[in-house]
């Protein structure tokens, strides 16, 4: 297939899934987890990945390097990998329901983190197996064996592999004040990525700043994010890790008796504000 062909025919896998029953908050009515996805590409030889591991921190794995840990047997260069990656943003029904919410998630705002994450994996997997039927080589980083977590000297909580930076890469969105990616569809949204030996050229990045669509940062105005947490975890400065973890194993009781799960959810900070569903006006 050529490039062209080759990126539309991987998007088709990805927004077939979320149309079929796996997409699901496995709840009574079998309600969507995710609404419609954005997909994205971005190069292995792109130097933001090297820039990342420098950045975040030397645990963190290039493509080359999750990508040779993962198929030891393969020769491969940087620029023979592509990363696709991807934007599940919530479905309407959940945002309207969670920004209503001062203190403790709604039922569908944590079904959506704890079952919708399992939607993401299946996800995962699905194109994972998808491009090796076609002949490609390919990885779900997160969950590959060689994902982990890790403690970076500069940002506390990290891993061995970003989601949200792969997707930056890919020219999905840019951080805002509370570290969520604001993105085309919003902030209100999941993401995930696989890595492929695949030729597709990579997605336009169009900003520069990597806060570009952060009225905060660029504009000095908003901070609405700040308001919204319970936690007391942002503020002008940014946001506070462990204040948020701590606040995160609050809900967790919250959702069992309330919900009757195991399953735990905050994510106030990414609705009731201007960039829950869209890059604000401003900066568009």
């Amino acid at each position: 297939m050529i490039s062209d062909k080759l990126a539309m025919w991987i998007e088709s896998i990805v927004k077939q899934f979320l149309d079929s029953p796996e997409n699901t908050l496995m709840d009574r009515n079998n309600e969507k987890a995710w609404a419609e996805p954005l997909v994205g590409f971005s190069s292995g030889a792109d130097s933001l990945y090297q820039f990342y591991k420098r950045d975040i921190g030397e645990f963190y794995l290039t493509l080359l390097e999750m990508f040779t840990y993962s198929f030891s047997n393969l020769d491969v260069t940087s620029d023979q990998l592509t990363v696709i990656s991807w934007i599940l943003p919530h479905t309407e029904a959940t945002k309207r329901e969670h920004r209503l919410q001062t203190r403790y998630p709604t039922e569908r705002w944590a079904r959506a983190r704890i079952y919708g994450e399992k939607v993401n994996d299946k996800l995962r997997m699905h194109a994972v197996t998808a491009i090796q039927k076609a002949g490609y080589d390919a990885v779900a980083p997160v969950t590959s064996p060689f994902w982990k977590r890790e403690n970076s000297r500069k940002y506390y909580y990290a891993s061995r592999w970003s989601e949200r930076h792969t997707a930056y890469a890919a020219g999905l969105g840019t951080f805002g004040l509370c570290d969520g990616l604001i993105t085309p569809k919003g902030k209100a949204m999941r993401c995930g990525s696989v890595i492929a030996k695949i030729q597709i050229p990579p997605s336009k990045r169009q900003y520069k700043n990597h806060h570009a669509y952060c009225l905060f940062h660029m504009k000095g105005t908003c901070g609405e994010c700040i308001n919204r947490c319970p936690a007391r975890a942002l503020s002008k400065k940014g946001h506070d890790k462990e204040k948020c973890k701590r606040y995160l194993d609050i809900t967790k009781e919250y959702v069992r008796s309330n919900y009757k799960f195991e399953g735990y959810g905050c994510g106030l900070c990414q609705t009731g504000v201007p960039c829950e569903s869209e890059i604000p006006s401003e900066l568009k």
